[in-house]
């Protein structure tokens, strides 16, 4: 169960940590300019709330529904937690692809660091481990 939902976990964070570094060696050999872009007092601080919507609010909102759902059950089966854990990850790891998004474009300071600081909990806090994953199946009865 850990190999599998690594493997998701890996597969969807990888390509937002290559497209950062790939952008970071672009900008630092000026390759890559984004000029002016209008409206970006609005734009940042849209997506630094999408990152913390997407980092903290959507996976918590999701376990509720997931838990309520299942609130009358005995147990559930290993695949429909690996599906939720999964689920959880995917819908986590659309912050570090925003705060890439904010990085790219060059995002205020402020804005540019919470972005990013909400991608790394994301990517922190989801984050498959054995202990998680053990915790994960004691609280839902996997059977």
């Amino acid at each position: 169960m850990g190999n599998i939902l690594r493997r998701s976990y890996f597969r969807v964070l990888i390509p937002a940590i290559l497209c950062f570094v790939l952008i970071s060696l672009a900008r630092k050999f000026d390759l890559i300019h984004i000029g002016h872009i209008p409206h970006m007092e609005l734009f940042a601080p849209f997506v630094f709330v999408l990152s913390v919507i997407f980092a903290i609010a959507f996976p918590i909102l999701f376990r509720v529904f997931f838990a309520h759902k299942l609130r009358f059950e005995k147990s559930i089966s290993k695949n429909h937690l690996i599906r939720f854990e999964r689920n959880c990850i995917y819908i986590a790891l659309v912050a570090p692809y925003l705060a890439f998004i904010a990085y790219l474009l060059g995002s205020e300071r402020f804005f540019l660091v919470g972005t990013f600081l909400m991608a790394l909990y994301g990517a922190y806090y989801f984050y498959p481990s054995k202990k998680r994953i053990e915790f994960e199946k004691r609280i839902f009865r996997v059977k």
